[in-house]
């Protein structure tokens, strides 16, 4: 709140000192955009990678920002494809809507540096990667999950659960994703050679198809040990496919995030454990963090090396209740 305080004060100096400062002088000099006034609404937007119920709570965050400040004019949007074209088409409205600041998580970082930087080089506006980061893009800042400590944290859960070693699959919507890249890359450096990883399956987003690969899985290796979801349909899948085969703790699964499904496969004894991140504050803090940047001179809360990190939890049988609870709370 202390940070909504200073920006109050700071926004009434800047208003009642316009046309007077050396900073004013030079924007308007060089031909560089103004920051909007502080009184006025600032439309800023968040596109996500897909439509699973893991960014209902993001939006919720958003939302929360909104209550808090206002002059936040929020226009949330869903990748419904999950596709990089749907995205560049999402950010290609929003610009002719007049949105300044755009939070995304994009689908493929790599492929998509030109798209991105269209909205970091318009002056007076302001691009912000979350969930999957584009480091090679001129995003002004990332917020989000640690993604390769978080897959550090999975590859030390499946490691637990398989003090023995064994065979394991990994699923996950889209092996391009900088998230995707950097998760798997994380289980990899923990697991080394303790544990086999078989192959990575791919279901672009789709449930039906992770359930699928799942499925295949089970069939083709009967002597599977685990099944890893990386992304948050991915949990459900597997729960289903396990469940559905009779194998419900002959397979054993870990995941990431926290969709009911995989919480009360965690309570069923299907999922071992979680690794959740917290959506909500990916949306919450990317709306105050662009408004701030977008309304002030002081940028002073990005860090050096431009990455916002939101810690992950690991969720198991012994906090999922407290932890399933306290989501309740945060979706109502």
């Amino acid at each position: 709140m202390k940070r909504f305080a200073f920006l109050a004060v700071l926004a009434a100096a800047v208003i009642s000192g316009c046309g007077k400062s050396n900073t004013d002088n030079t924007s308007a000099s060089n031909g560089a955009t103004p920051p909007p006034a502080a009184s006025k609404k600032v439309k800023l937007a968040f596109i996500t990678n897909n439509t699973a119920p893991f960014w209902t709570i993001c939006r919720k965050g958003c939302e929360q920002a909104v209550k808090e400040q206002p002059n936040i004019d929020l226009d949330f949007r869903l990748d419904a494809d999950a596709t990089a074209n749907t995205q560049k088409q999402l950010i290609q409205d929003l610009l002719t809507k007049s949105t300044m600041g755009i939070a995304i998580s994009p689908e493929t970082p790599a492929a998509q540096t030109e798209t991105l930087n269209a909205v970091a080089d318009q002056p007076g506006h302001v691009l912000v990667t979350s969930d999957s980061d584009a480091p090679d893009s001129k995003r002004a800042f990332y917020i989000g999950t640690d993604n390769e400590k978080a897959g550090e944290q999975a590859g030390q859960e499946i490691l637990k659960a398989l003090p023995n070693g064994g065979k394991i699959m990994l699923f996950v919507g889209n092996v391009g994703s900088q998230n995707a890249i950097d998760r798997i890359g994380g289980i990899k450096s923990v697991l080394k050679d303790k544990v086999t990883i078989l192959d990575v399956r791919t279901d672009d987003a789709i449930a039906q198809t992770a359930k699928a690969n799942a499925q295949d899985t089970i069939t083709k290796y009967p002597d599977i040990s685990m099944l890893v979801g990386i992304y948050s349909y991915d949990g459900p899948a597997i729960v289903s496919a396990v469940t559905e085969a009779g194998k419900k703790g002959q397979i054993k699964v870990i995941c990431f995030d926290e969709e009911d499904v995989t919480l009360q496969g965690i309570k069923d004894g299907v999922v071992t454990s979680t690794i959740v991140q917290n959506p909500y504050e990916f949306g919450h803090q990317s709306m105050l963090d662009m408004y701030q940047y977008l309304t002030s001179a002081d940028h002073s809360f990005i860090p050096a090396d431009k990455r916002i990190i939101v810690p992950t939890r690991v969720i198991g049988k012994d906090n999922v209740d407290e932890f399933w609870a306290d989501l309740k709370l945060k979706r109502a």
